[in-house]
């Protein structure tokens, strides 16, 4: 066992750990934090997308060692209370999930793009989005959701007064 100190959803976490444990492990049964999926534990899925230090990363390729001193984000920072997030929002309006198993993992994904390329092409989103996997949907839905958050947050940034 090792104590590690990561920054988890803006709180600093010390804990005793074995560093070879996967990340997606640590923030499910240590911390808690089941928003965070785990699928294939091959990195192939994408379920268990969270940012670590702002890019989107597979948890369950990250083992506890690797993200001693860390920022990590998980879907559970994201909304608060019953206020979603924009790409959230988009999510459900959109009808993006069916089953929700994989939904975590796009929008972590969707998320990091955003913030990166607020006007994204249909192609950037593709691209954004490859390293996720949904066995439910066709992708068509997920990509409008992530067209409609990406619209409604540049409506919300053009309608916010300019700070003199």
């Amino acid at each position: 066992m090792t104590e590690l100190t990561l920054t988890v959803n803006d709180e600093q976490q010390t804990i005793d750990v074995d560093p070879s444990k996967p990340l997606v492990d640590v923030l499910r049964d240590d911390l808690g934090l089941t928003g965070t999926k785990k699928g294939c534990s091959t990195g192939v899925c994408g379920a268990c997308t969270v940012r670590i230090d702002d890019e989107p990363r597979k948890a369950c390729m990250h083992i506890a060692g690797m993200v001693d001193g860390k920022s990590i984000e998980t879907i559970e920072t994201l909304s608060d209370g019953d206020d979603l997030h924009p790409v959230q929002e988009a999510f459900l309006e959109e009808f993006s999930l069916q089953c929700g198993f994989c939904t975590p993992g796009f929008i972590m994904s969707a998320v990091a793009l955003l913030e990166e390329n607020p006007d994204p092409t249909d192609e950037e989103i593709e691209t954004a989005l490859h390293g996720n996997t949904c066995r439910c949907t066709g992708y068509d839905m997920i990509f409008e959701g992530v067209k409609r958050a990406a619209n409604e947050m540049n409506n919300e940034s053009a309608a916010q007064p300019a700070d003199d």
